[in-house]
């Protein structure tokens, strides 16, 4: 995909998307909140739908880190005029992540997704920066609970694989023993037979020298 390659070799600032490894129409994208902002040292994660249709029509883009703006609905998705009437198919990731990005800064309260921040962002700014702070510290939060995540889900993989391991090497060290143990009787046989037929010898020749 044109946007992927556009990415690799010339990504904006402050901005980073990938693809799902089995599905290329969904991708995972990342906002990191722009300097001298109420946004700063935030890292906003968005998801990214296209359809067959892309790029003649646009995808769905939608934050996944809880957000505090004019423009951004309760469940996460995005007032923004290039994602609907104003869409052209010489937008792509990039274009639509850094829009995304100028957005946090410039906002557009008169038309408002969230009637209650566009409201604070017009009439009380401290109090509106100050929301806007609890969504950056909670940005953190979603990024140490997915690291969390991840690592359980590293250890509950290698605790499978040492326990599958395990039972497989059971089966041989047992089979082992078996094979040791069933080799020692027959020896222990051998031995009372080769002894056994040692004193049948002497008897013999003691009889014979009588």
């Amino acid at each position: 995909m044109r946007d992927f390659r556009r990415l690799q070799t010339d990504a904006p600032p402050g901005i980073t998307a990938a693809p799902e490894e089995d599905n290329i129409l969904v991708w995972h994208a990342a906002i990191f909140g722009p300097e001298d902002t109420p946004w700063e040292n935030g890292t906003f994660k968005l998801k990214v739908v296209f359809s067959e249709e892309y790029p003649a029509k646009a995808p769905e883009v939608k934050f996944i880190t809880p957000m505090f703006h004019p423009n951004v609905y309760a469940n996460g998705n995005i007032c923004l005029d290039i994602l609907q009437s104003q869409w052209t198919p010489i937008y792509d990731i990039s274009s639509i992540l850094t829009s995304i990005q100028s957005l946090l800064m410039d906002p557009n309260p008169n038309s408002p997704a969230n009637a209650e921040a566009a409201r604070l962002y017009q009439s009380n700014r401290r109090e509106y920066n100050r929301r806007v702070q609890e969504c950056v510290e909670k940005s953190w939060q979603l990024i140490d609970s997915e690291d969390d995540s991840d690592e359980e889900e590293t250890n509950t993989d290698e605790s499978k694989a040492a326990t599958a391991t395990s039972l497989t090497e059971a089966p041989a060290v047992g089979m082992e023993q078996q094979a040791s143990a069933s080799g020692s009787a027959p020896s222990s046989g051998a031995e009372a037979t080769t002894t056994a037929g040692g004193a049948d010898a002497m008897t013999a020749a003691g009889t014979s020298q009588e």
